[in-house]
C-alpha cells in the first residue's frame, strides 16, 4: 500500500460543504484530502446576499474560490483532478480512483452536487430500466456477452468503458457529435455521428443516428460529462430517494464510513445547509475515527 496516498478521509467536492467538513477535520489532526474538477453550481451564483459575514454581498465564484484557499491555507491536500470512481477494499478502506492517481482513505465524504444537465436524445428516459443504464459496476453483468453501448466521450467515459471490456461482447462508444476519445482495444468501436433517438419495444434495440443510419445495440451506458453524485452513489450501493443520497440526522450513509453533505442530499440549495452539513460531516468523521 503507498502510504503517501493514504488519507483519513477524502472529501469529494470542494464547495461550501466540503470545505466546512475539511476545516474540522484537518482541525483534528486527520490526514485530509479534497478531490475537485474545479465546477461547482455555486459558481453560477451572481451575487448571494443572505449569506452571514458578507456585508455588500458576495459573488458566488468569489466565495468558491476563498473557501478552496482557506482549506488550502490550513494546510489541506487539494487536487483538481477528475473522479472517476470510488470502490470498497477488503481491509474496510475506501479507493478513490481519478483521471491522474489513486487514493486510499479511511472516510469518505461525498459533498459534490447531483449533474443538471442530461442528454437530450429521444428514447433516454423512456428506456431507463430496460437498455438504458448509468453504472457499468452495477449493470454490466446483465450484458455479458452482448453488445452495447456507452454515451460519451471524456474520462468518465472512458472508464465505463473499462469496466464493460471483460464483461461485453462489444462495445460501442457514441460521441454524439463530439471528438473522438483516445481508445483502443479489440472490442471497442467508436461513432462520433450526432444521435437522432433509441428505439426499441420493450427495450432498447437501437440507436437511429441523424444522418439515418443505425447502430444496432442490446443496452447503452449513460457516461456524458464528469461522475455526479448519483452517479458515484450508485456504483457504491448508497441509498438514493430521487437521486439524492440517502443520510441519517448524522450524514451517515447506510454504508459505514461514508457520509453525504450539501446539495447531493436534496432540501435547500442554501450555502447556509450545505456548510451546517458539511460541519455535521467532518465532526463525525472524527468521531468514527476515535472508535477504530
Amino acid at each position: 500500500m503507498n502510504f503517501k496516498n493514504l488519507y483519513d478521509v477524502i472529501i469529494i467536492g470542494a464547495g461550501p460543504a466540503g470545505v466546512s467538513a475539511s476545516l474540522y477535520t484537518k482541525r483534528a489532526n486527520k490526514k485530509t484530502l479534497i478531490i475537485h474538477k474545479n465546477e461547482s453550481n455555486l459558481q453560477y451564483a451572481k451575487r448571494i446576499e443572505n449569506f452571514y459575514g458578507f456585508e455588500n454581498g458576495v459573488s458566488g465564484k468569489d466565495l468558491y474560490e476563498i473557501g478552496i484557499k482557506q482549506a488550502i491555507n490550513l494546510g489541506i491536500d487539494v487536487k483538481e483532478e477528475e473522479l472517476l470512481k470510488i470502490t470498497q477494499e477488503e481491509n474496510n478502506t475506501f479507493k478513490v480512483t481519478t483521471t491522474h492517481n489513486e487514493y486510499i482513505s479511511k472516510t469518505v465524504i461525498i459533498a459534490i452536487g447531483t449533474k443538471k444537465a442530461k442528454a437530450k436524445i429521444n428514447g433516454i428516459q423512456d428506456f431507463e430500466g430496460r437498455g438504458i443504464s448509468y453504472c457499468a459496476i452495477c449493470d454490466g453483468f446483465f450484458y455479458k456477452n452482448k453488445n452495447v453501448a456507452v454515451l460519451g466521450s471524456g474520462n468518465y467515459a472512458l472508464s465505463e468503458t473499462n469496466d464493460l471490456l471483460n464483461i461485453a461482447n462489444k462495445i460501442t462508444i457514441l460521441t454524439n457529435g463530439e471528438e473522438a476519445p483516445e481508445f483502443r482495444a479489440e472490442n471497442v468501436d467508436i461513432i462520433t455521428k450526432p444521435i437522432e433517438e433509441i428505439k426499441g419495444q420493450n427495450k432498447v434495440e437501437e440507436v437511429i443516428f441523424k444522418d439515418k443510419t443505425n447502430l444496432k445495440t442490446e443496452g447503452i451506458f449513460i457516461a456524458q460529462g464528469t461522475a455526479g453524485s448519483t452517479e458515484i452513489a450508485k456504483k457504491l450501493g448508497l441509498l438514493l430517494n430521487s437521486d439524492k443520497i440517502v443520510v441519517n440526522q448524522k450524514m451517515e450513509t447506510n454504508i459505514k464510513g461514508i457520509y453525504a453533505c450539501g446539495d447531493c442530499t436534496g432540501g435547500l440549495l442554501q450555502v447556509s445547509k450545505a456548510v451546517y452539513e458539511g460541519t455535521i460531516a467532518g465532526l463525525q468523521v472524527i468521531n468514527f475515527l476515535k472508535d477504530e
